[in-house]
């Protein structure tokens, strides 16, 4: 009888040592503007990354991976909810109040792996909005938000840095605040005493190079007016430290179970206020100096890890929201400072471009109990799979009406294949569509050039058509050589607008 016992408790270790083996934890680095050439393992020679090199070296490196959007609302959308943000109106780039731009009804990347068992967290940028109809409510409860979502716990910064408020809310709270010091916001008129950068520039420590001209904190003067709220005001130059502690901290505390951490730094976007220990240290200006600090933060993540005991069950994949912009608001010296340096590597456009640095990003996947190391994929592969990929991995079935636009990668994802996604949507003020080698930006009456930020936005009022194999930089337009190639994909991209539920069409 107590062989049997024993067989028994075994033969459950195993299943449980199995099952463990198969669910690694998951860890996502969502970075923020950064560039398809900004890290040397792109192949950028003016700076190094050693950290992201590292992570790259140790598992498999994408080259042709794209974020849904060009910009940062839109691709955070898609990636927690399967579907493209197109879709949905008030997706755009938010304002710092805006009211939660995701139902809570719907599933989310969250929620499938809550379902699944995970520990779910969130750390840093959120940018999808947060409260009700009417908005977050700064003082008292703030919800609905990531907590509602399918995050077990959330500590993020609302918007984005140069938008107020200027604050970290934890869980369904402003992180700090004193009731006796409420604050206030507003996005159409100035609010309290505070100083703005228009009117008083001479408290600037970090000067506007376009708009950014309204409330200053900390030297910075920000999109957005705000007043109160004192003591919860985040430090510009802390915040990376505050973001790997917290995320670190979660690490720790679950350890002994899967979770599912998602990381959204701030790092590259504006301000660039990099700490001390990285300030002047690249040689490219705060904007270089702010990517030793992304590179140095995708370090210590990975050493928490190792030193826990748990690297090597546990994914971490990196990556960016959108391509990069040098100049996007603040006079940080990035664009005379660039020294040779290419954000974009070989490819055409930037942020806010239909044109591929718009889209293209960084993107690797590590996970040592489950790819093989030193991996390059060439596979056309798009964020907005990685719902249904980890719906796949932890055995879920999707409903038919949820994450419609999110196709089953999994094997492309973990490196079992290199076949191309049957094709890719990508938005920017027009819409994309790559399959195979081809790539179709439908017409546009957009202005072909963003003179603010130096970009070429890729709208043109005629079709364009691309041969991405023989010409990565998109410089030869092919749309009058090739009339039926343009036509079947514009019907293609036609038929995936007009359709929501695009993973019926994934074998057309």
């Amino acid at each position: 009888m107590r062989e049997k016992i024993l067989s028994v408790l075994l033969l459950l270790a195993v299943s449980v040592y199995m099952a463990n083996a198969q669910q690694p934890n998951i860890v996502i680095i969502y970075a923020d503007d950064l560039g398809y050439g900004d890290i040397s393992c792109y192949g950028a020679s003016k700076i190094k990354t050693p950290y992201i090199d590292k992570l790259a070296a140790a598992g498999i490196r994408f080259t042709n991976a794209h974020a849904t959007s060009a910009t940062c609302t839109p691709s955070r959308f898609s990636l927690m909810t399967g579907v493209y943000a197109w879709r949905k109106k008030g997706t755009g780039i938010a304002p710092g109040n805006a009211s939660l731009i995701i139902p809570v009804d719907k599933i989310t990347l969250p929620a499938v792996l809550k379902k699944a068992g995970y520990a779910t967290a969130i750390v840093g940028k959120w940018h999808l909005g947060l409260g009700g109809a009417a908005g977050p409510d700064w003082n008292g409860e703030i919800k609905p938000g990531p907590n509602e979502l399918g995050f077990d716990y959330s500590f993020i910064l609302p918007a984005t840095v140069d938008r107020v408020p200027c604050v970290y809310v934890e869980n369904h709270q402003v992180a700090n605040l004193d009731p006796a010091d409420p604050i206030i916001v507003s996005y159409k008129e100035k609010v309290g005493d505070w100083p703005t950068g228009k009117e008083h520039p001479e408290l600037l420590t970090l000067h506007p190079s376009q708009g950014h001209d309204q409330t200053i904190i900390n030297g910075i003067s920000r999109i957005g007016y705000m007043a109160g709220g004192k003591a919860a005001l985040w430090n510009d130059d802390d915040i990376a430290d505050k973001l790997i502690e917290k995320s670190t901290a979660f690490i720790s505390s679950n350890k002994t179970k899967p979770f599912f951490l998602v990381i959204t730094t701030h790092d590259i976007h504006v301000p660039r206020a990099p700490h001390n220990r990285f300030k002047n240290k690249s040689g490219l200006g705060s904007r270089g100096d702010v990517i030793l600090q992304l590179d140095a933060t995708v370090g210590k993540i990975q050493s928490t890890l190792d030193s826990l005991g748990i690297s090597d069950n546990t994914m971490i994949i990196f990556s960016s929201d959108n391509g990069p912009v040098v100049d996007d608001g603040y006079a940080d010296s990035a664009v005379i400072k660039l020294n040779g340096h290419t954000p974009s590597g070989p490819l055409r456009g930037g942020k806010y471009s239909a044109f591929d640095a718009g889209t293209r990003i960084p993107f690797i996947v590590k996970w040592i109990n489950g790819i093989k190391p030193g991996k390059i994929s060439n596979a056309l592969f798009s964020q907005v799979d990685l719902l249904s990929c980890f719906a796949a991995l932890t055995h879920q079935q999707l409903p038919a009406t949820e994450a419609g636009d999110s196709f089953n990668e999994l094997d492309v994802l973990l490196g079992k294949s290199t076949k191309d996604r049957p094709y890719v949507i990508e938005h920017a003020n027009a819409l994309s569509i790559i399959k195979g080698k081809w790539k179709y930006i439908e017409p546009n009456g957009g202005p072909a050039f963003d003179k603010y930020v130096s970009i070429e936005l890729g709208n043109l009022p005629n079709p364009q058509l691309y041969d991405l194999h023989k010409d990565i930089g998109e410089k030869n337009n092919l749309a009058e050589q090739y009339p039926e190639i343009v036509k079947a994909l514009a019907a293609l991209l036609q038929k995936v607008k007009d359709n929501p539920q695009t993973r019926e069409m994934k074998t057309e």
